[in-house]
């Protein structure tokens, strides 16, 4: 599955919790929200992976490190939608900028690998 599929998918689960929260309590959630959930959900995820690694009780075992994963996710897709940014053209930039710098700090050796 591509980027753009996976996009696509997150969009039409974002446009029904818009419906949903226009038929439940009025207004949809603004960028400012949407950012605390995925700072609620980024909470969630950090106890899960304590979890496990075994630091801490927490029910819902990998199936729910799973789920969190893929809200974060969701979340970073639609965040990254509703500011206009190409999220995979500034994937690719930024983890070339890291591969120079990382690259550049790392001894060289002059070995093939």
């Amino acid at each position: 599955m591509s980027l753009e599929d996976l996009l696509q998918q997150a969009m039409r689960v974002h446009d029904l919790y818009d419906e949903l929260n226009l038929q439940e309590r009025g207004p949809v959630w603004t960028q400012e929200e949407f950012m605390l959930g995925f700072v609620g959900d980024v909470g969630d995820l950090a106890k899960l992976v304590m979890a496990e690694a075994g630091a801490r009780e927490m029910p819902g075992g990998r199936t729910a490190l799973e789920h969190e994963l893929a809200d974060c996710l969701w979340s970073v897709l639609i965040l990254a939608h509703r500011y206009d940014i190409d999220l995979e053209a500034a994937f690719r930039r930024t983890m070339a900028e890291l591969d120079t710098a990382i690259s550049a700090r790392l001894p060289k050796d002059d070995k093939p690998l």
